[in-house]
């Protein structure tokens, strides 16, 4: 061997190592490159999506929310561009709802209703967007915004989608919601009898009286200014004055029916 051949073999001999490192990546095949680097066979893909959403609806249909709910975001998170990806997004949406967290549930309609605004299921969509101020309504003595806002998303529901199978139901939530509303106005003047701003009172019963006059509430409110115009304001009892504090039946109104207000007896 000659010398210019012993010279060569030491500046040979981290290619080969390099050679002999690499020989069993290319054994390996490019399903293990995939693999390592994250680039799944798009059928392998398919077939996790397609078992996280079945994974998903079985609890959902059972009423496992939160573990419907951590499949669907699985969904989401790893597969955002499979089919079962919009399916995902809008069950992840009710998954929240009937776990109570209408806040997070109505954010997750939005998106949906923004990103898939053909879709079939926007109708459904914006009546639970609906259905999520609906439900934050609690007393006419507390706050009153989720009524207010329940009364804005399912006008805007019957306005787009008049004849939807949640037509009837929103509009009977409306006037649920609506008398809800005017009760708290009522309830607002009989705080400033009590507190003996009649004045205020007396202003307050006079809008309502003028801007709802078929409000079962009405008749009372008419009483009870006309008791403060008299220079006779109710001073004890006033808790018989009151309206209903929570939400009127909203089947009753679907029903053609209106909930009364009950009679003050106090003299």
């Amino acid at each position: 061997m000659t010398y210019l051949h012993h010279r060569r073999l030491p500046a040979l001999r981290p290619a080969l190592t390099v050679l002999v490192l690499i020989l069993p990546l290319a054994l390996a095949g490019c399903a293990s490159l995939k693999s390592w680097f994250g680039f799944d066979d798009s059928t392998t893909v398919q077939q996790s999506a397609e078992s996280l959403a079945m994974e998903g609806m079985d609890d959902f249909n059972v009423g496992k929310y939160h573990s419907a709910l951590n499949s669907f975001e699985e969904i989401l998170d790893r597969f955002p561009f499979s089919p079962q990806a919009m399916l995902a997004a809008l069950k992840a949406a009710d998954s929240h709802y009937y776990q109570k967290n209408y806040l997070e549930a109505k954010v997750l309609y939005q998106q949906f209703e923004e990103r898939h605004p053909t879709n079939e299921a926007i109708p459904y969509v914006m009546f639970q967007i609906g259905m999520c101020d609906y439900a934050r309504t609690d007393r006419i003595d507390r706050d009153t915004s989720g009524a207010r806002d329940a009364l804005q998303s399912f006008s805007r529901l019957l306005r787009a989608y008049p004849d939807s199978p949640y037509s009837a139901e929103a509009k009977a939530r409306i006037q649920a919601a609506q008398e809800f509303l005017i009760n708290h106005e009522y309830f607002v003047a009989v705080f400033y009898v009590r507190t003996k701003r009649y004045e205020e009172a007396a202003h307050r019963l006079r809008y309502l009286i003028a801007m709802y006059p078929g409000s079962p509430i009405t008749a009372n409110a008419e009483k009870l200014l006309a008791r403060i115009e008299e220079g006779n304001p109710p001073r004890m009892g006033l808790t018989r004055w009151l309206p209903r504090l929570t939400m009127p039946d909203w089947k009753l109104f679907k029903a053609g029916e209106t909930p009364g207000p009950e009679e003050p007896t106090d003299l």
